[in-house]
């Protein structure tokens, strides 16, 4: 069995407000496998993205205990990166630089990797481009090849594909799957479309709101690449459906963007 790359026990997050205290995670417990691809899934307000802010290392003000490879999280590092559900690329700066960010390109080391990263995301022909010249998809690949330079020991993504139309989204996930079975990297992937999680994910972590706290974590036991017209896969879409029809909250998108 592979080793666990995070571990977190018994992760409370408080939050004080003008109406009283909120307590956004209470009891998380969550272990997640070197290599691993898992998709958190929930309702807005179950503290989905507030988790992964925590392991990031952006929000240190929790209880309870979060090991990533055995060492405390106590903020934000170049082991952790993090993607957001917009691109927030760098206007002035071409796909390349954008990329390499604040490392030159006049290394042959940073250049060489910059190059390997291109190719990756499937942006050969753009490194020259600027971002307005870029389509949604493709500004959230150069975010991805980004966050992937320094080789972080997890990714974290935050609905990064959510703002996306449905083909572009599609698109989306089979390229991130892509770069994540070449490279193999830690992924923690929030989302609040069922279909997505089940998609991508080995696992599926289930949240409830008030407090946010993991009801239950799925396997996924399909092979790569998924169809999701296969019985096999609707009937696992039905399991993690049913789990949600327990749940109270705003509700899921039930395939949103598919």
């Amino acid at each position: 069995m592979a080793a666990e790359a995070l571990v977190v026990s018994r992760l409370n997050r408080k939050f004080a407000t003008p109406a009283g205290e909120v307590i956004a995670l209470h009891e998380i417990e969550l272990q997640v496998q070197q290599g691993q691809f898992v998709t958190i899934i929930g309702p807005s307000g179950c503290g989905k993205s507030t988790l992964l802010k925590i392991v990031a290392g952006l929000d240190t003000a929790y209880e309870g205990s979060v090991l990533l490879n055995g060492k405390p999280i106590a903020g934000p590092s170049i082991e952790k990166g993090f993607i957001f559900q917009e691109p927030r690329l760098f206007p002035w700066l071409t796909v390349e630089k954008n990329i390499a960010a604040n490392l030159s390109l006049s290394k042959p080391e940073v250049r060489k990797r910059v190059d390997e990263l291109i190719e990756l995301v499937r942006l050969k022909g753009f490194e020259q481009a600027y971002p307005r010249e870029l389509s949604g998809g493709m500004a959230q690949r150069v975010s991805i090849a980004r966050a992937l330079l320094r080789d972080p020991e997890v990714l974290l993504l935050d609905e990064p594909f959510g703002a996306l139309d449905a083909f572009t989204r599609s698109h989306m996930q089979e390229v991130l799957l892509d770069i994540w079975q070449q490279n193999r990297t830690t992924m923690l992937f929030v989302t609040h479309d069922l279909d997505e999680a089940v998609f991508l994910g080995e696992r599926v972590v289930i949240m409830n709101p008030r407090p946010g706290h993991i009801r239950g974590i799925l396997p996924i036991d399909l092979p790569y690449p998924r169809k999701r017209t296969s019985s096999s896969f609707q009937e696992l879409r039905r399991k993690v459906l049913s789990e949600f029809e327990k749940v109270e909250g705003p509700e899921l998108e039930h395939g949103a963007g598919i």
